[in-house]
């Protein structure tokens, strides 16, 4: 999911966001405290971009029991302008 803010900006900001979301590896305590892995901060073309997965059941109306089971998770990744959050 793409909130409005990066929705709403140039073809290019968003494919530069969308590569370096797919290329993060760079986890610290800085933008990773719990360690989960699951989001981050990326600086882009001068804008804070923030990306982060949620874990919903299959009906996507509560959290999964177990967010490591494919079989009864469904992974939601946002990505939002940090002004956005």
């Amino acid at each position: 999911m793409l909130t409005p803010g990066v929705a709403n900006l140039t073809d290019g900001q968003r494919d530069q966001i969308l590569t370096a979301v797919a290329d993060f590896s760079d986890f610290s305590e800085r933008n990773d405290p719990y360690g989960e892995h699951d989001c981050a901060i990326v600086d882009i073309d001068g804008l804070q971009v923030l990306w982060k997965i949620d874990y919903y059941d299959l009906s996507r109306l509560a959290h999964s029991p177990n967010p490591a089971d494919p079989d009864v998770t469904c992974r939601v990744l946002t990505i939002m302008l940090a002004d956005e959050y």
